[in-house]
């Protein structure tokens, strides 16, 4: 059975998460975390540090012989919030590159939220439900609406600990007129999220990562400002113990901004590493759950690797349950940018449909791997949202829009391979030497090229959109494909002249004769 591997390396620490496939289901080998601390330079100078960057470094190929040992199959690492600010990024995915062979993807707040929520909705009971998660890193804070494992809305706001202590927190313990400062930039950041996310009527509040797992702890440690059980809003629903409530939230944070960090660091469930961020987690987590007027939060240990994890198994096992999962988000991610750029979904729809009838007639001419079906879909669906921009030229801006647009489910690279199918339907054919094939590994270059043809076929078979839409009949010769048109309504003449221009190309990537013929 496979074995995956998920790096997920943070603002605050770089973990580690391997596990096999059984029954259709990820078993667990092996967990690593290390706290490198890699955002606390570049919360401070836009750089990350050359110590950071050695400790980290020092983290990966400690993880590097980890993976070796349990023979992974495929391996993805990423890096959040610190990576997307730093100048210097681009040298640190070079040592990465040098040091493990690893390529280090970086990855934007929604999606890093996005993961985390498949990982929480997937494996986390209560997690189908109508809930709210909170994910607060080192370098930014996620909060996720989900309803029956979907998400409805999603946020990142730059609320991470580390950013917030290098920020803010110059003195320990910390000035008043600091902790002034800093909830004031908490309240603006709230009020952004407050706008998109109004204020959600959920009774379970899921919350992710160290912080939370430290103030769940702690909480309980502090008495002497504690509210007694009767405080406890009834409709908190309670499943396990590692859960905060919402008074005992605020006080815990009112009591640490008073303490030194030596004092801090003595409090059950904080310890050494986390007294030294834990502040501005708290007041996050105080200022979040009343603002939202929530009555406390649940810990849960599952992360982004999890989420990862959970990504590699649904790419691969079709039986997996969360396979359907992130199709269906993905989908719902495609639509949302055909609507925001304009797209008549009714006019893409037989495009799309003749993609598919030809992806699935086609295997054994064209052997695209099972993903490349989506990819194909996907860009039937967006093969004209370059439009939005302008008119002439618009395959161009279909390439780059898709290529930098936010696709839930789709990563960078994913995207690419979708500009790029949808980009050659025109005039030019795609060269290796071209910007955009240069951006996809070249191992996809193949697979990209025969997904263009039968994306420039669904849309010759597409020319006359005042009439119905064409039936097509698909037979495949050892030699040769015919391709039987059925007429709609008004005839199929330029469907056919369409189709036979796009034989030599046909014939020129795919190897085979293509006749087209009416019934």
């Amino acid at each position: 059975m496979p074995t995956f591997a998920a790096v997920d390396i943070g603002s605050n620490s770089c973990r580690l998460k391997i596990a096999s496939v059984q029954d259709h289901k990820l078993v667990t080998l092996h967990e690593d975390r290390e706290v490198v601390r890699l955002g606390e330079s570049v919360f401070q100078t836009g750089v990350i540090s050359p110590e950071a960057m050695a400790l980290t470094i020092r983290a990966l190929r400690r993880f590097h012989k980890a993976v070796q040992l349990h023979v992974v199959d495929k391996i993805r690492v990423v890096a959040t919030s610190a990576m997307r600010d730093a100048r210097n990024a681009a040298a640190f995915t070079e040592w990465t590159k040098s040091a493990t062979g690893w390529t280090v993807e970086v990855i934007s707040g929604l999606e890093e939220g996005r993961l985390i929520h498949l990982g929480v909705a997937t494996l986390e009971p209560g997690g189908q439900g109508k809930c709210l998660l909170i994910d607060l890193g080192g370098g930014s804070c996620e909060v996720t609406l989900s309803d029956r494992g979907r998400v409805k809305e999603m946020v990142s706001l730059p609320l991470g600990a580390v950013r917030l202590q290098q920020e803010f927190l110059l003195t320990d313990p910390p000035a008043k007129t600091d902790v002034a400062r800093l909830q004031q930039y908490i309240d603006r950041e709230l009020t952004r999220a407050e706008k998109q996310l109004g204020h959600p009527k959920v009774s379970l509040v899921i919350a992710t990562s160290g912080t939370a797992a430290a103030l769940a702890e702690a909480s309980l440690a502090v008495s002497d400002k504690l509210p007694t059980k009767k405080a406890v809003p009834k409709d908190f629903v309670v499943v396990k113990p590692d859960e905060a409530h919402t008074p005992q939230v605020r006080a815990l944070a009112e009591k640490l901004v008073t303490m030194t960090n030596a004092e801090r660091e003595a409090v059950p469930g904080i310890g050494p590493k986390r007294s030294e961020i834990i502040i501005g987690g708290a007041f996050v987590y105080a200022s979040l759950l009343e603002r939202f007027g929530l009555a406390g939060f649940r810990y849960s240990p599952l992360g982004l690797r999890d989420g990862m994890l959970e990504q590699m198994l649904g790419e691969t096992d079709l039986r997996a349950e969360v396979h359907e999962k992130m199709e269906t988000e993905r989908w719902a991610g495609v639509l949302e940018v055909s609507e925001r750029y304009g797209v008549n979904q009714k006019k893409s729809e037989p495009i799309l449909q003749h993609a598919l009838e030809l992806f699935d007639g086609l295997k054994k001419v064209h052997e695209l791997p099972d993903e490349y079906r989506l990819w194909l879909q996907t860009a039937a669906m967006l093969q004209e949202v370059g439009k939005f921009m302008n008119h002439q030229g618009h395959h161009r801006h279909t390439q780059y829009i898709i290529a930098n647009s936010e696709i839930f489910g789709f990563s960078p690279e994913q995207r690419l391979i979708v500009s790029a199918i949808a980009r050659y339907l025109g005039k030019s054919r795609p060269e290796p030497a071209d910007r955009v094939m240069r951006q996809i590994p070249i191992e996809e270059h193949v697979h990209v090229t025969r997904a263009i043809v039968l994306l420039r076929l669904a849309v010759a078979l597409n020319q006359d959109r005042a009439s119905a839409v064409v039936g097509l009949k698909i037979s495949v010769y050892p030699k040769r494909v015919v391709l039987d048109i059925v007429p709609g309504r008004g005839g199929a003449e330029l469907e056919v002249w369409a189709l036979k221009k796009e034989a030599s190309y046909f014939r020129e990537v795919l190897r085979r004769e293509l006749f087209v013929d009416v019934e």
